[in-house]
């Protein structure tokens, strides 16, 4: 089974864009193709990915913002997210 590695430092793929859309009242992901509506989770988790903070960082921050989650769910979570967002090619690291 793939691994995330907390040091790890994401970004969104080249190309492809985070956006808030009012009418829908989420975030999207855009790319060149389309558009993938997401959830609330997905969408908190890619507004940390901004090339500088690694993982460890991503998962300290949606920490402090959910303070009534359970830190070690909130943790699995990101990582389980990130797994697929590589594997489906919308997240990439150096």
């Amino acid at each position: 089974m793939a691994m995330i590695e907390s040091t790890t430092v994401y970004r969104l793929r080249p190309g492809w864009r985070l956006q808030w859309e009012e009418a829908q009242g989420r975030h999207v992901l855009l790319y060149p193709e389309g558009m993938v509506q997401l959830n609330d989770s997905a969408g908190a988790i890619l507004t940390q990915l901004d090339g500088q903070r690694d993982v460890a960082d991503v998962v300290a921050s949606l920490q402090a913002q959910f303070p009534d989650a359970p830190a070690a769910e909130i943790e699995r979570d990101i990582h389980e997210f990130l797994l697929d967002a590589a594997r489906q090619g919308w997240i990439r690291h150096d």
